[in-house]
């Protein structure tokens, strides 16, 4: 059974998603915001406040240093162009096995993805997928690995044939994971700053 779209139980992080490209039914509204808050704080992730409307995105708290992940677009992040994402995360973040990957991104990102064409590297090597999701209204891309990825491995989530947005600016995309034989609950692993217009990939 898998569990889905518990992502917008993180009611301050930029984790709002998108229309669903699988026939499964989201489990989201069921869900009190309430238990997301406190799953939050168990897990140690940060309260995230943003605000919306212009280029980008505004964080006024920050993202703390701990959080923050890097990635690699290949072609430069043109806007309006086609590109590669190179979403990593270190084995240092990979605490736990993940059964699913959730990345959320906010409504500053116009962007377009393609469920066909993302893959998931373990050290370096591809692993196989059960099923790939991208939910438009929500704004999240779910990631169902055929097998767990065990912990402490090197994880890089590679979304190719993606489409930027025609604007220049900043886009927090969001990496949780939901744990094998764990509760329905997705744990906040780091945040990607992710420019577009900007040379600046980290």
């Amino acid at each position: 059974m898998k569990f889905y779209s518990l992502y917008h139980i993180f009611p301050k992080l930029p984790c709002e998603g998108a229309k669903s490209m699988s026939s499964k039914k989201s489990l989201t509204a069921r869900f009190l915001p309430a238990l997301a808050i406190a799953s939050c704080a168990l897990a140690g992730a940060p309260i995230v406040s943003m605000a919306q409307g212009t280029p980008g995105l505004t964080i006024f708290s920050g993202v703390e240093r701990q959080y923050q992940l890097g990635y690699r677009l290949d072609y430069d992040g043109v806007p309006g162009r086609t590109d590669r994402y190179h979403l990593r995360i270190p084995a240092d973040k990979m605490k736990l096995a993940a059964a699913q990957f959730a990345i959320t991104y906010p409504s500053s990102y116009e962007g377009t993805f393609d469920a066909d064409q993302i893959e998931v590297r373990v050290n370096g090597d591809s692993v196989p997928l059960d099923e790939v999701n991208w939910d438009r209204d929500n704004r999240v891309v779910e990631i169902y690995p055929r097998t767990p990825v065990p912990a402490d491995n090197r994880v890089e989530l590679v979304f190719s044939n993606v489409r930027n947005p025609a604007r220049v600016g900043t886009h927090y995309f969001n990496a949780l994971i939901r744990s094998p034989g764990d509760v329905p609950l997705l744990r906040y692993i780091g945040t990607w700053i992710v420019s577009i217009g900007s040379e600046n990939n980290n």
